[in-house]
């Protein structure tokens, strides 16, 4: 099952781990969130700074919608963001709107920054005032629209 990450959260994600488009891993691997692989069977590519002895590589995607696929999938699913979960579940208990900025902090583990990567991705949602995008919903386009 994969529930909805809030679109300034996924926004913010995607650019500063993509380098705002311009990283070798947007451009030519339409990886928009810098998702870590170690499984040699899956497409990725090697970061220019590896480090001696790790053997991940930066996932990649044929569609630039893959990869927002698997940034979903990664943040519904793997333990590490398991806190994030939570909290969403606890907003919805409350009646209260699923934020970026509320789950940012169930976030440090996503980069090796830690909580400074957490405090650039709410410095980031407040300075471009993304929470007014927390409430926008995707039409289906299968779906009538009410005009």
């Amino acid at each position: 099952k994969v529930d909805i990450i809030p679109p300034s959260l996924a926004l913010v994600q995607a650019a500063m781990e993509s380098g705002w488009g311009t990283s070798k891993f947007a451009q030519k691997g339409n990886a928009l969130f810098g998702e870590w692989v170690w499984d040699t069977s899956l497409p990725g590519m090697v970061p220019a700074g590896r480090e001696e002895g790790k053997t991940h590589r930066i996932k990649s995607f044929e569609y630039l919608l893959d990869s927002v696929r698997s940034y979903m999938v990664n943040l519904n699913r793997h333990r590490s963001y398991r806190e994030l979960r939570r909290r969403r579940a606890e907003l919805r208990d409350h009646s209260l709107i699923v934020t970026g900025a509320a789950l940012a902090p169930a976030l440090a583990s996503y980069s090796e920054r830690g909580m400074a990567y957490v405090s650039d991705i709410l410095s980031i949602i407040n300075y471009n005032e993304l929470s007014g995008l927390d409430n926008a919903w995707l039409e289906d386009p299968g779906q009538p629209t009410s005009s």
